[in-house]
């Protein structure tokens, strides 16, 4: 779970007589959302209330700390709804919904079932079947019909009998009961006595008696039809060529795994298909199940991983040219790795897949080629009489303190990974843990068991010569000559560093900036808005043609549409919303015009749906759209929010605004969420003609709900399943307002009047959808960013908001979605790091016993990030919270670098003089420093380039500290030597001879 904890409460009023209880729902939301909100505030660990209504339901979630424990935070909101009192009998419920919690979803199938029949089978038979698979908290039902008994009534036929409306509802629910009586004693048995009167069949509705008249029964059948049919529907789902169907999205329960729920649930559905618990015919097809996106993106990190260890052992064996040595060195790389994993068992947490893809095991055997340089240094040097034991220990404690110091301090650098929150906390701080962990594996092996080991190594016989690789030697010949002319000509090698350090910050500038990358699934979730009073045969018939559209592209496996919402509420979306979700073909099977690439794909479609003129379209993946609309609380990947009172005023503004985004270079998908407009059928008492007729404003609006709406009067029982018999008038008498306005109210003197009489009936625009945050009234204004990037396309669109729209007292605005949380994360990191860095000096410090050798080093790092600025230029990639943990990560093993290069140049110059000690520990460091810098870049290079699904994450990451690793290893050979020669006073070497 990378969100943090949110409950969702859904409260619903009868939404069946929507004809007439539209104009009703902004007091509805204010009598019923407002007491809930009020009396949820102030719950333990509440960040914030946000609330969506539209008619018929309320939906508001609570966004909680991410350090709250979530079975905590919904005890504790359940405990204070029992003291919230909502009108007309409200019940709120608490979702299941999880943003992230989809895993799969299928399609409950069967040639000749009824969609009633279906969906029957579907909620009360696989829902709880599904429920039963460990992990799965509740299966939500999507598409298809539920099963009503409805009794359609002619309101002429109940005046020629004389009965009403409420007569007949209380005849059903009395000819629909059963009753215990006890029991007797017969014998010597007892006796159970049950009187039986539910209703089974429609012959027994049929023969219900609503009146006596003159002897002869009046039964609902005189004076209506009752038949099988189904409730008003909400919403409906297609697949490909299909046009409705049964879909179920199965939930994962919190803190659960979700590859051993999806075996478990795979398992129950063949059981299920191959079992005789379906009726016959029906069997359950796959939609959609996250395991595929899971195993690919993890063949993508095995991939990477294992590329990544094959390139560190060849750097070095190409660097030390001893396969024992190269052997004890890539030993390190699982020593570390099970260390770290062992530590997280006994520490209880949790790695992923980018903690693991994003560890740098290049890094990781840094500590070991420095002590075993160091060590394989002495020993290739040693004279005749020299114990390899003392050499050894001599290697060991050259390097070990400078190593220690180095991991140490690459462990500060990492406290702005430990110290992150919300979602790049959840997504990089299982990587900090594991990360930590594995250096301190790393480093235990390398000032312990690596020496051990590399005794075994020692060649027999002494030689008076070191011998380096052909690759070794490049490196040493023209390292020594470039020294050399670095140090003659030291202010041209200045003006070189320096310029490029001013070239790479102007860069950075053009770099651009994201929170996160997106992480690639394979799939594209394509949400159309329509025009908020569109009917329902409308908005299935353009579902049908926009699947048509997208089902063309040969690169599109299948499409499904969801229109409208489900029965549950889980989802606020009325009928002019539709979602598709088109799975894709691997990238490399595309057609050539589309390059790989998924926004040239994009670009084609979006073409094609501008056939649809008046539809505002909006592209997104499936896990994205729901974790960015949690985030939001908007259905879009970014969005303005604009606050205020008035919903006219709010409208007025949001167009202009939505004008000036379509202005602004990369802003798409623009789109301005309606919240008024909706046609509203007014049933507007006058209480002084009801008076006359000893009518109260309830009776009237009962026998409108029912009439018109349908009210469910009963329950009819059939084994295990419930459904609703349901009384309201015939089609022809409740389909226009005229029609409406002619409804007989009955008397309390036993007549009947229409509506109209003490009524106006008429059309009115109401509100459509009521957006609420932190008690305030909104409109949202959704976009996306494409072709550009998300900072400086904000950057623009907030200096064009300011210049050109000018908002009234009492009226702002605030940014959600991807460019909130990178403002957040920018605050939080702009004090961490400073903090980081001071606590790296004041190590660097301990080390060397020196303040100017501590800002030697620092002074080194920021020409090592040059390469990771140049890198993220050259490929455009944005600057994101992953290339923020990569530079961290680049600051470690510069700092490594640069701490064991430091420290050998010193221990020559204690040796053998100021300017031949700073030659000799040059050369004599290069070979690590080079090896370190290598193998920590090749370590990264397969995650810096991989365009698999999974990849995605990591490779901001990995592009910096690839490129950061060439600029490093200049910095620390030549930039380094610069600064000692520099700041470095003589004094402290006088007496030492330079020869």
């Amino acid at each position: 779970m990378i969100l943090k904890p949110i409950l969702t409460h859904l409260h619903r009023w009868s939404s069946s007589s929507h004809r007439t209880r539209r104009g009703r729902q902004r007091r509805w939301n204010n009598r019923s959302q407002f007491p809930l909100e009020a009396g949820l505030n102030g719950t333990p660990h509440l960040q914030q209330i946000r609330s969506i209504s539209i008619f018929g339901l309320s939906d508001v979630k609570l966004y909680f700390t991410f350090d709250s424990d979530y079975f905590t935070d919904r005890q504790e909101a359940l405990n204070r709804l029992q003291s919230v009192n909502l009108p007309g009998n409200l019940q709120p419920q608490l979702s299941p919904e999880s943003p992230i919690g989809e895993i799969y979803r299928y399609q409950l199938t069967g040639p000749g079932y009824s969609l009633n029949e279906l969906k029957a089978t579907q909620d009360w038979l696989l829902v709880r079947e599904m429920k039963r698979v460990p992990g799965i908290i509740d299966v939500a039902t999507f598409g298809g019909t539920t099963r009503q008994f409805q009794a359609e009534i002619d309101p002429s036929k109940l005046l020629a009998y004389g009965v009403n409306m409420t007569q007949v509802a209380n005849a059903v629910q009395n000819s629909n009961a059963n009753a215990g009586g006890n029991y007797l004693t017969l014998g010597s048995q007892s006796v159970n006595v049950r009187g039986i009167g539910l209703l089974h069949s429609i012959a027994d509705m049929d023969n219900i008696v609503i009146a006596e008249r003159n002897g002869t029964p009046v039964l609902l059948r005189d004076v209506a039809n009752v038949q099988e049919g189904h409730q008003p529907r909400l919403g409906k789902v297609g697949r490909d060529e299909q046009p409705d169907i049964v879909q179920g999205i199965v939930l994962l329960q919190k803190n659960e795994k979700s590859l051993p729920a999806l075996a478990g649930l795979r398992a129950k559905i063949k059981e299920l298909n191959e079992g005789n618990l379906l009726p016959p015919g029906m069997k359950i097809s796959t939609i959609y199940d996250r395991t595929t996106l899971i195993n690919t993106t993890t063949r993508t990190v095995r991939h990477v991983i294992i590329t990544g260890l094959i390139l560190v052992t060849l750097v070095l064996l190409s660097m030390l040219g001893d396969l024992r040595i190269t052997a004890i060195a890539a030993i390190t790389i699982p020593f570390a790795v099970l260390f770290s994993f062992a530590m997280m068992v006994l520490t209880d947490h949790s790695a992923n897949l980018i903690s693991i893809g994003a560890i740098d095991f290049g890094i990781l055997v840094d500590a070991s080629i420095v002590v075993l340089e160091s060590v394989h240094r002495k020993i290739s040097r040693r004279v005749q009489g020299e114990e390899v034991e003392e050499l050894i220990m001599e290697g060991v404690s050259d390097a070990a303190k400078p190593v220690l110091f180095a991991t140490l301090i690459i462990l500060v650098a990492f406290i702005p990974l430990f110290t992150m929150q919300g979602v790049p906390g959840k997504i990089f701080a299982p990587m900090s843990v594991t990360y930590g962990f594995a250096l301190t594996g790393a480093l235990i092996f390398a000032l312990i068991f690596a020496p051990v080991l590399g005794s075994f190594a020692v060649p027999k016989q002494i030689k008076h010569e070191a011998e380096d690789t052909w690759l070794s030697a490049f490196f040493r010949r023209h390292y020594d000559s470039g020294l050399k002319r670095a140090l003659k000509y030291s202010k041209i090698s200045w003006f070189i560093a320096l310029g490029a350090l001013v070239a790479a910050i102007v860069l950075f500038e053009f770099v651009g900036g994201e929170f996160m990358p997106a992480l690639e699934e394979g799939n594209l979730w394509i949400r159309a808005t329509m025009q908020q009073d569109i009917s329902f045969p409308q908005s299935e018939k353009m579902a049908d043609k926009i699947r048509d559209t997208l089902r063309a592209y040969p690169e599109i496996t299948q499409v499904v549409s969801q229109m409208g919402r489900p029965d549950d509420g889980t989802d606020v979306s009325t009928f002019n919303n539709i979602e598709f979700l088109a799975n894709l073909k691997p990238a490399g099977e595309w057609r050539p015009q589309f390059r790989r690439n998924k926004d040239t794909l994009i670009a084609a479609i979006e073409k094609d749906f501008q056939q649809y003129p008046g539809i505002d379209f909006n592209f997104s993946q499936n896990i994205q759209d729901n974790v960015e609309e949690a985030m939001s609380g908007v259905k879009g990947e970014n969005s303005l929010k604009l606050f205020g009172n008035d919903f006219d005023d709010l409208t007025h503004i949001a167009n202009q605004i939505s004008d000036v985004m379509n202005k602004v270079q990369g802003i798409a998908d623009i789109g301005v969420f309606k919240v008024t407009g909706q046609p509203s059928l007014m049933v507007s008492i006058d209480r002084g003609k009801a008076a006359r007729y000893g009518l109260q404003p309830q009776d009237v609006n009962s026998v409108v709900q029912a009439a018109v709406g349908g009210a469910p009067v009963t329950q009819i029982i059939d084994g295990d399943r419930r459904f609703d018999f349901a009384l309201r008038y015939s089609p022809q008498y409740r389909e226009t307002p005229e029609a409406i306005g002619k409804i007989l109210l009955p008397t309390p003197d036993g007549a009947q009047i229409p509506l109209g009489m003490i009524a106006d009936v008429g059309l009115k625009n109401g509100a459509f959808m009521i957006y609420h945050e932190g008690g305030r009234r909104y409109i949202p204004i959704k976009f996306s960013v494409r072709g550009r990037d998300l900072a400086s396309a904000i950057q623009d669109l907030k200096q064009q908001l300011a210049d050109k729209v000018k908002l009234p007292s009492g009226y702002d605005y605030t940014w959600a979605g991807e460019f909130d949380s990178l403002q957040k994360e920018q605050r939080r990191l702009a004090y961490i790091i400073p903090v980081s860095l001071a606590v790296i000096v004041v190590l660097l410090y301990i080390q060397f016993r020196t303040w100017t050798d501590a800002f030697i080093v620092v002074g080194t790092l920021p020409f090592a990030a040059i390469g990771g600025i140049l890198a993220l230029f050259l490929t455009r990639t944005s600057f994101s919270i992953s290339a923020a943990v990569g530079f961290t990560s680049l600051t470690g093993v510069a700092t490594l670098g640069a701490v064991v290069f430091l420290s050998g140049i010193r221990r020559a110059q204690r040796e053998e003089g100021f300017d031949h000690g700073l030659k000799k520990g040059c050369l004599d460091e290069m070979r690590p420093v080079v090896m370190a810098c290598m193998a920590a870049g090749l370590g990264l290079l397969p995650a810096a380039v991989s365009n698999g699904i999974g990849a995605q994450a990591q490779q901001p990451l990995a592009r910096v500290v690839v490129g950061g690793m060439l600029t490093t290893v200049f910095s620390i050979l030549f930039v380094m030597p610069l600064l000692v020669r520099r700041f470095t006073s003589r004094k402290n070497f006088e007496g030492i001879p330079n020869e």
